[in-house]
């Protein structure tokens, strides 16, 4: 019966799939990019590439800036340019399936996990509808667009000094300017990069505006609950949906840095502090949705302790005087309550409230977020630092 009604909960469970109904993933479903089935990532990455990547290496090719044996860095060796579009994008795209199912997911078991009770149901659909309302607002996509070209444009002030171009420098001395391949980049290729990035910032906010809208529904938290999470133990899962998009970043900014490292001499101690206020940076951006449920869960925590400290008092007052005064006790409802049990049950409820924490953040999400940010780092750490080495230390002396 309990599966019926599951599966009824999820059937009528408002749709929030993160992503048909973001304006950008429907202006690439009219061009044809995406089919009416599936999302079309291997055509999409493969436009991608056509538009974005191919006129650099062509333009490259023409002048005798691909390959090493030129005056200047060739475009091989701009790790960056490279990544942006063979790794990130690629990256990108393949984390809207992911984001889809872990959203529909989410927003399903709020519902057949009786979180969400009878009453509160309305106003649920009403904030998930809210939250596709912003997905397919033409001002964001506006300002997302904006920002790309703001970005491009800022950059082209000094257009000169940016390392990136190196590569398509023409000329010399007084007469060196940028060729066709470095305004491709600048206007074209990068921008593109950006969109969809600064897209995935966009559905990350739209998700913290759901999750805070929800946590202050009157959710029927139970702050006994084995999660130790007063039931929302399952929103750990979240950041999954977007641990493609923080390797995608992670990776952008490692080949830069692995660029840096190789032909510039840079050390990779002096590194230690951008890597580590990116990976700060992607714990707290990305654990930010999850800390809206921080007020109602330190609040049921503060009131569970006292209700349940209550209770607590009260049958081992009764037990007290029961088996060790040898009084007779009236009120044997409390003692006899199979729900409660024993003395040592009525403890382990308790003991579970102060256990319980105050926000749905656990081992997996941080380790989650943690790892995709560190590991495309290590390629860059590798080129002067032997990891190799170092863990086979570690393991001689673990074992």
């Amino acid at each position: 019966m309990r599966q019926t009604d599951s599966s009824s909960s999820d059937a009528d469970a408002p749709d929030f799939a993160l992503l048909e109904q973001d304006l950008l993933y429907r202006a690439q479903r009219a061009l044809g990019l995406i089919p009416s089935r599936g999302h079309g990532i291997l055509r999409r990455v493969l436009a991608v590439l056509l538009v974005a990547w191919l006129p650099l290496v062509i333009w490259a090719l023409l002048h005798r800036r691909a390959l090493p044996g030129g005056s200047v860095e060739p475009l091989l060796q701009h790790f960056g340019v490279h990544t942006r579009f063979l790794i990130a994008i690629p990256l990108l795209l393949l984390a809207e399936p992911l984001a889809q199912r872990v959203g529909r997911r989410i927003v399903g078991y709020f519902l057949s996990s009786g979180l969400v009770p009878p009453a509160e149901r309305p106003a649920f659909a009403e904030i998930v509808e809210g939250c596709r309302r912003l997905l397919r607002s033409r001002l964001a996509l506006v300002v997302i667009v904006g920002l790309a070209f703001a970005n491009a444009a800022a950059a082209s002030g000094d257009v000169m000094h940016l390392h990136e171009v190196y590569w398509a420098r023409t000329g010399a001395g007084a007469e060196e300017h940028l060729g066709f391949g470095a305004w491709w980049y600048l206007w074209v290729s990068r921008p593109i990069y950006a969109v969809f990035l600064f897209d995935w910032i966009w559905r990350l906010f739209v998700t913290t505006a759901l999750l805070w809208r929800v946590s202050r529904l009157d959710l029927r938290l139970v702050p006994t609950h084995p999660d130790g999470c007063g039931g929302l133990g399952f929103l750990q899962t979240l950041p999954t949906a977007f641990a493609p998009v923080i390797v995608a970043a992670s990776a952008v900014l490692s080949a830069r840095w692995g660029h840096d490292v190789l032909y510039h001499a840079v050390p990779v101690e002096s590194l230690r502090v951008p890597m580590g206020l990116f990976v700060v940076l992607a714990l707290v951006l990305f654990l930010a949705p999850l800390l809206v449920f921080a007020p109602r869960l330190a609040a049921l925590r503060r009131q569970s302790l006292l209700a349940y400290g209550t209770l607590v008092g009260q049958h081992g007052h009764l037990v007290e005087r029961r088996w060790i005064r040898g009084e007779a006790v009236d009120d044997r409802g409390l003692l006899s309550a199979p729900e409660l049990g024993p003395v040592a049950d009525t403890l382990t409820l308790y003991e579970a409230v102060v256990r319980m924490r105050t926000v749905p953040i656990g081992k997996q999400s941080i380790i989650t977020v943690a790892a995709a940010a560190i590991v495309p780092m290590l390629p860059a750490i590798a080129i002067q630092v032997p990891i190799k080495d170092q863990l086979l230390s570690m393991i001689k002396i673990l074992l």
